[in-house]
């Protein structure tokens, strides 16, 4: 007989990520990959990987695809090792990089790779480093969100260092490119593919770790996105059910947004269907509807219960019970497929006073997490189904900001719509075809929605 052990996430964390750390500092391949799902912790493992490189005195250079991500990446270093030299190299511009680095004494910042020579980290975009020129190559690189580099990014940059740890979310958006790639499609250095995808194509023989585990999705998402996004590298939640709590003060007034906001908030999910109807891209109901539910968040006094770290319930030695955070402005997000969608939400909100919430595309959402995220569904109201609005990767992100509750809002009919638009893309010979394709995911996602739909006329 044998019994079932309990599963833990945090072991099973800690083995992925001792695996990694071995093939990045012990292994014999020149590359490793790590595939990582939304709030897995791709940062962390980056900067401890970063960390114990420079402890091992092997010179390293990171490459992240943003501004934003590379100072991101340099507070998180310097938070975690304040005597640890770290360069960080940035472009000509006026106003390169985030003027919080300049209260961080460990960090030399510059516009010329040849002045922070010799230091242990250096951290630059990829664009940055596509324009270095070095007599002598990095012993390391960690190439983070290499999903969403291209390879002729990475081709701009491979002189540079002779072995290389690659992390990140294969479920995410694509790279983006402003030409047509069809002339390229199914060629192993197809330049608009994926850093990683070319890697593979090219060294099919080095080590591929995922992190199995979502430490930002609850119990309640993770089952979904995983499934919908991920069915060949599936996660689990770092949580169970009943670990985290979303409750609201003021009783529902019995409106659609009120009742979804109380679905939501005992199940994780909530849809608030509009009747089925072809509308402009910046529909005004659905806007107003996005808006009157966010300002319902903020008007019912909402309280968010989040489980205790794992260090901190190891240094009480029990489970206290961990305080409710208010559901403030700064904690929740709203999610768009268009730019033209998300200004006119802000505008929606900023005629209800609400000024405060993340308002952006999904583009512009990755790698970003609130505890309540509204979404604007990307087909909603639509007369048809594009590719850009089929792209798996928008969905995955929309779906998987959150940390308590996901609610989305659309108009009826888009499941019909789906099966009036069937997938339409040449297949093109020599490529992997993508799966789950948009059209199945989106198909994935309705019909677990559709368990928590509030229906409800404006």
């Amino acid at each position: 007989m044998t019994t079932e052990t309990a599963y833990d996430p945090g072991a099973a964390a800690a083995r992925a990520t001792d695996a990694i750390l071995r093939d990045t500092l012990h292994g014999a391949h020149r590359g490793v990959v790590v595939d990582s799902p939304p709030g897995a912790g791709k940062s962390t493992l980056v900067v401890r990987a970063a960390l114990e490189l420079a402890d091992a005195g092997r010179p390293l250079m990171v490459v992240a695809q943003t501004n934003a991500q590379v100072d991101d990446l340099v507070v998180r270093l310097a938070e975690k090792n304040p005597e640890l030299p770290v360069g960080r190299l940035h472009s000509s511009d006026a106003d390169p990089y985030d003027k919080a680095l300049d209260d961080l004494p460990n960090v030399r910042k510059s516009a010329k790779a040849a002045e922070l020579a010799g230091l242990p980290v250096v951290i630059s975009t990829a664009a940055k480093w596509g324009h270095v020129k070095v007599d002598e190559p990095w012993r390391h690189a960690i190439v983070d969100e290499a999903y969403q580099m291209r390879s002729d990014s990475l081709l701009a940059v491979a002189g540079l260092f002779e072995r290389a740890l690659f992390v990140g979310d294969p479920g995410q958006l694509d790279p983006f490119a402003i030409v047509g790639s069809e002339q390229w499609a199914g060629l192993s250095y197809d330049p608009s593919a994926s850093a990683v995808t070319t890697l593979l194509a090219h060294n099919p023989e080095l080590p591929q770790h995922r992190l199995p585990v979502s430490w930002r999705l609850p119990a309640s998402a993770a089952p979904l996105v995983s499934d919908a996004f991920y069915p060949y590298t599936p996660f689990r939640s770092g949580t169970g059910h009943g670990d985290r709590r979303l409750s609201f003060g003021v009783p529902s007034d019995g409106s659609g947004p009120d009742r979804v906001i109380d679905e939501a908030a005992e199940s994780g999910w909530g849809l608030l269907e509009l009747p089925a109807r072809h509308t402009p891209r910046t529909d005004p109901e659905a806007v107003r509807a996005v808006a009157t539910v966010v300002r319902r968040l903020l008007d019912r006094g909402g309280a968010a219960t989040s489980e205790l770290p794992q260090s901190q319930l190891r240094s009480t030695g029990g489970t206290p019970m961990p305080e409710p955070t208010p559901l403030t402005a700064d904690r929740i997000a709203v999610g768009t497929a268009h730019r033209d969608q998300a200004a006119a939400v802000r505008a929606a909100l900023a005629e209800l006073g609400v000024r405060e919430v993340t308002v952006d595309t999904a583009n512009r959402l990755q790698g970003r997490e609130y505890d309540v995220t509204v979404v604007l569904h990307p087909l909603s109201g639509r007369p048809d189904a594009t590719a850009f609005h089929l792209e798996t990767g928008r969905l995955c992100v929309l779906a998987s900001r959150h940390r308590h509750a996901c609610i989305v809002v659309c108009r009826a009919g888009v499941s019909e719509l789906l099966d009036d638009y069937p997938s339409t893309e040449p297949v093109q010979l020599g490529t992997l075809v993508k799966f789950p394709d948009g059209w199945e995911a989106n198909h994935a996602v309705l019909a677990h929605l559709a368990e928590h739909r509030v229906k409800w006329r404006p």
